[in-house]
């Protein structure tokens, strides 16, 4: 998620009004600046807005026939149906105690672990968290030598097992870098394995979105800062190669590089300014996916064909002709 979200994020969260409506060109479409885009989404595939009335949705979690997603400045974690039926699941996802209301410390990325829980980024708390099947909350990660992370944003298991997580400080609310809260010196790229957390990645400014190639052998990292996707050749023990720039987006509109996920042919689905980008691994744009609203994350759901968008108030949905690449332990 961005720094400020703009207005968006200073809003106090609505109340979940779920509503369904077919994209209108004007304000919906996607745009194709390659024909090999057609080969991902049919030329004829409509874009639909599945639920909206809410403060700022990320996070999204297809799970058990429902997509799990996190309101960040309305701080609760809720699911959608297909029909647009949302249902509210974690009241305070974010974890902080008597919240200012419209901050950005609700819930963010989830994804599942080993044995089938949600594990979840509280951004209020400072940490990641288990979510097991009664949704009781339990920590999971939460220092590193001692020190409170930032406010962990977007998570992925590597095929190795172990656990890669982005801290931004956009949960430090009262200036981020500058807040006095904050106590590690960097914002890093962190992964967790056999109970060690290691920070890999320290220079980059604001890291977000986060993903795999479909083999593992390439990490993928956002950095809203410089609107840039890196990608870094993933060596023996955890360890990264040189990183390479896989791609800067023009600033032509709100949003910035945010999530990302990839598919199964190994293209790269990131939003940025204006909507959602899909990209060769060597970042050659196919096309866009343009919506109304500042879009934060993305997830595939139902067959795995099936595209979900978190924008700003709403949830929004595309099939497409490729699947995505699963959560690595998706049930």
């Amino acid at each position: 998620m961005m720094t400020m979200r703009s207005l968006v994020l200073m809003a106090v969260a609505m109340s979940a009004v779920p509503t369904m409506v077919v994209a209108q060109a004007a304000e919906m479409r996607v745009e194709r600046t390659d024909p090999a885009l057609d080969a991902l989404i049919a030329p004829d595939a409509r874009i639909e807005r599945v639920a909206t009335g809410f403060g700022f949705t990320e996070g999204p979690l297809w799970n058990q026939g429902r997509l799990w997603f996190s309101d960040v400045s309305g701080d609760k974690m809720r699911a959608v149906d297909p029909n647009g039926r949302v249902e509210e699941l974690i009241a305070n996802s974010g974890g902080l105690p008597n919240p200012p209301a419209g901050k950005s410390i609700g819930s963010n990325g989830m994804t599942f672990d080993r044995d089938g829980s949600v594990l979840m980024a509280q951004m209020g708390a400072r940490r990641i968290v288990r979510v097991d099947r009664n949704l009781r909350v339990t920590d999971y990660v939460s220092r590193w030598q001692g020190k409170r992370l930032n406010s962990p944003n977007d998570l992925v298991f590597a095929p190795d097992g172990a656990l890669w997580f982005t801290d931004p400080p956009f949960g430090l609310f009262n200036g981020m870098d500058k807040d006095p809260a904050k106590e590690v010196p960097f914002n890093a790229v962190w992964r967790f394995a056999a109970g060690k957390l290691t920070p890999v990645i320290t220079d980059l400014k604001l890291p977000n979105g986060i993903a795999f190639t479909p083999n593992g052998r390439t990490l993928y990292v956002g950095d809203y800062a410089t609107n840039t996707i890196y990608a870094f050749p993933v060596q023996a023990g955890g360890t990264l190669g040189t990183r390479r720039t896989v791609v800067t987006f023009p600033r032509t509109g709100p949003g910035g590089a945010d999530g990302l996920k990839v598919d199964q042919r190994g293209n790269i689905w990131a939003t940025g300014p204006g909507g959602i980008r899909i990209l060769t691994p060597q970042g050659k744009v196919l096309g866009q996916i343009k919506l109304p609203e500042d879009a934060a994350n993305l997830a595939w759901g139902g067959d795995g064909r099936t595209l979900y968008i978190t924008a700003s108030t709403s949830v929004y949905r595309l099939r497409t002709k490729v699947a995505g690449v699963p959560p690595r332990y998706a049930r």
